[in-house]
């Protein structure tokens, strides 16, 4: 599985349960997921353009448009359908776009203050998705990436298989999810994208946080362009 490339995971995990989504990544994270963003949410400065990356049904893309309202925002995803749910939310008030596009090749004119993501690293090739993201990064703009993480502790490590198992079992019977619970564990486990994407990002002159959040089980890769 670990071989197969990530857009042939994204498609095969994400290709058929667009409607419920927001339901199971809440449920399935015990409402973390909200929390995780709304610590994104914290590390966004005060900007007037974000592009929120992988934004799916526009869960974090309409948390940053409620805490900044006048800023322009643009959301971007692979999956057709997830962009259909999140149009469907969209108000008259709203400064939000959304684009049907692939984040490793996403070539824009424009060039955004902050890019956030939650979700996308461990799909994506990380020299690729940092040299996109600087690409279209403003000078001193910033770069939040979030996502899962394997945790360091053997016991909550233990807890962590036991609970994907339980997963995995449960997913035989909640459709479109028997993939994601069966083969999402080992992407996790074998991804080290924090470590890949923070190296990148120093490299490339940034000023660069990392924070592990739920008992090591997730993190925020925070990069601050210099020029």
């Amino acid at each position: 599985m670990i071989q197969e490339s990530s857009k042939r995971l994204v498609r095969r995990f994400f290709g058929n349960n667009a409607e419920s989504y927001e339901k199971v990544v809440s449920l399935t994270t015990f409402g973390r997921d909200a929390y995780w963003k709304d610590e994104i949410i914290k590390r966004i400065k005060e900007c007037n353009s974000v592009l929120d990356l992988a934004c799916g049904t526009g869960i974090l893309t309409f948390k940053i448009a409620e805490k900044f309202p006048e800023s322009k925002i643009t959301g971007v995803d692979i999956t057709k359908r997830y962009l259909e749910i999140a149009k469907r939310k969209l108000n008259p008030h709203h400064k939000i776009s959304f684009l049907l596009d692939d984040a490793e090749n996403l070539s824009l004119d424009t060039k955004f203050d902050c890019i956030t993501s939650s979700y996308i690293p461990k799909y994506c090739n990380p020299y690729i998705l940092i040299e996109r993201c600087l690409y279209h990064l403003n000078p001193h703009g910033r770069i939040i990436l979030h996502d899962f993480t394997y945790p360091k502790s053997k016991p909550i490590r233990l807890l962590w298989n036991l609970y994907f198992a339980i997963l995995q079992m449960v997913g035989v019977f909640v459709p479109g999810w028997k993939d994601v619970f069966k083969d999402l564990p080992k992407l996790i486990r074998s991804e080290n994208w924090v470590d890949k994407c923070k190296g990148i990002m120093e490299r490339n002159g940034m000023i660069v946080e990392a924070r592990y959040l739920t008992m090591d089980c997730s993190a925020i890769l925070t990069g601050t362009k210099k020029v």
